[in-house]
C-alpha cells in the first residue's frame, strides 16, 4: 500500500455526501422572480386603461390631460417610482382616465390608444416625454394650421394636428404605420371612450382640473408626486 493518510471510512462517506449535496446545489433550480403586477392590464366598463394587480388594496384614479403642464411634470417625476414601488409588488392597482381639454389632447389620446391595452402605458409616456416639444409646437402653429384643426371630422382634424404638432413623427418612430394611425384617429369607438371618460370626470367625479387623482374613491387634493406618495402610504396603511 502506497504511504499516505489513510481516510476513516466513516469520514470518507461524509465527504462523499458533501460532494453529492454540492453538486445537487448546483443544479437546482433558480428562485423564480416575483411577477411584476405592471404587466396585468385590464379595461374598464367606460374603457379606460388599468394596470396592476385587481385585489390590490389601493385603487389609484389619475384624470388627466396631454397638454396639461402640471400632468407632464407628475408623469416625469411620478411614473417610475408609482410602478417600481406600488404597482409592481401588487399595492396598487393604477387607472388611467382621459379628461380632453381641447383637439390636440384629443389627438393625442386617440394615438396613446393605438395598440390596445397593452401598448398603452409604453405610448402615455412617449407623448408626455415629448410634451414640451409639442407645446411649442402648438404656440408656434400658424393661424392657417389652427383654423384647420377645427374643420372636417373629428378624425380628420386629428390628422392636420397629428402632423402639425410632431404627434405623426412621434408614433411613426414607435413603429405605428400612416394606416394605424389613421385608423385610431378616425375610431368612432375610441372617440366615444375618450369623450365618455371626461363626461364623467366633469359631471359625475366633479372633476375641476388636471390632473386630479382619486384615491379608493376620494379625491386625494394633491397635484404633485410626493404629495401624492404621501396619500397612497396612509391609505396602504389603512389611514
Amino acid at each position: 500500500m502506497a504511504a499516505g493518510r489513510i481516510v476513516p471510512p466513516l469520514t470518507r462517506r461524509v465527504a462523499l455526501a458533501g460532494g453529492a449535496l454540492l453538486l445537487l446545489g448546483a443544479f437546482a433550480p433558480a428562485k423564480q422572480a416575483a411577477p411584476r403586477w405592471s404587466a396585468t392590464v385590464a379595461t374598464s366598463g367606460i374603457g379606460a386603461y388599468s394596470v396592476g394587480n385587481p385585489a390590490a388594496k389601493v385603487k389609484l384614479v389619475e384624470y388627466f390631460s396631454y397638454t396639461c403642464h402640471v400632468c407632464g411634470d407628475f408623469a416625469k417625476a411620478g411614473s417610475a417610482p408609482l410602478k417600481a414601488q406600488y404597482i409592481d409588488p401588487g399595492l396598487v392597482q393604477f387607472e388611467y382616465r382621459h379628461l380632453v381639454r381641447d383637439p390636440v389632447d384629443m389627438t393625442a389620446a386617440l394615438l396613446a390608444r393605438c395598440g390596445g391595452p397593452k401598448a398603452f402605458a409604453g405610448n402615455h409616456q412617449a407623448i408626455f416625454a415629448a410634451q414640451t416639444s409639442i407645446l411649442d409646437k402648438i404656440a408656434k402653429a400658424s393661424d392657417a394650421q389652427q383654423t384647420s384643426w377645427f374643420e372636417g371630422t373629428t378624425g380628420e382634424r386629428a390628422r392636420k394636428i397629428a402632423t402639425d404638432t410632431g404627434l405623426t413623427a412621434l408614433m411613426t418612430a414607435r413603429g405605428y404605420t400612416a394606416a394605424q394611425q389613421n385608423a385610431c384617429l378616425d375610431s368612432v369607438v375610441a372617440q366615444t371612450e375618450v369623450t365618455g371618460m371626461t363626461n364623467i370626470g366633469r359631471n359625475a367625479d366633479r372633476v375641476a382640473g388636471t390632473p386630479t387623482f382619486f384615491i379608493n374613491g376620494r379625491n386625494a387634493e394633491v397635484t404633485a408626486w410626493p404629495a401624492l406618495k404621501s396619500k397612497l402610504d396612509l391609505a396602504l396603511k389603512g389611514s
